[in-house]
């Protein structure tokens, strides 16, 4: 069996790759890669795979597993499982923490918050992918996609924060 020279080069780039990976002692994630936030395709590739992951996770408030997440639990989780950067806990919290981000730059991997009057605190929080699309966990299907310029997202969006 021939191995060519184009192979030989992806099979070093991948094991430098997992070489050089490590995980953080607080996480219950099988991931050995920590993405950067500032390499967009790596941090779309690890959104994804999130997604994938916690879909059919459902909504619990204050839940933090897979039985049951929040919206503030699972951008925490993401960040740390994916990222290896600690959020804070709660929307509010997250909703103070990294720089303030005008709508029109938004980029993959910034939060992006919203006033939905909903919950004991009436906030929400997701992570901006790509396309116009965040990643959150819904209140009514769980793990998902949601565009920002739906009619629903755009009446109560608030703020994005770049971390």
């Amino acid at each position: 069996m021939m191995i060519s020279i184009r192979t030989i080069f992806i099979l070093i780039f991948i094991g430098s790759i997992v070489g050089c990976s490590h995980t953080a002692s607080l996480s219950d994630s099988t991931i050995k890669y920590k993405g950067q936030l500032d390499d967009p395709i790596i941090a779309i590739a690890l959104l994804n795979e999130q997604q994938y992951d916690w879909a059919g996770t459902p909504y619990v408030l204050g839940g933090t597993s897979r039985k049951g997440i929040d919206c503030s639990g699972f951008v925490q989780k993401t960040f740390y499982d994916r990222f290896a950067i600690k959020l804070p806990r709660t929307t509010l919290e997250q909703a103070k923490y990294g720089q303030r981000v005008n709508k029109e730059n938004i980029q993959t991997g910034d939060l992006v918050f919203f006033k939905t009057g909903r919950g004991p605190f009436g906030y929400h929080v997701g992570i901006y992918v790509k396309d116009g699309l965040f990643l959150h966990a819904s209140t009514k299907g769980g793990v998902i996609y949601s565009p920002l310029t739906s009619p629903y997202w755009k009446k109560v969006y608030w703020q994005a924060r770049r971390i």
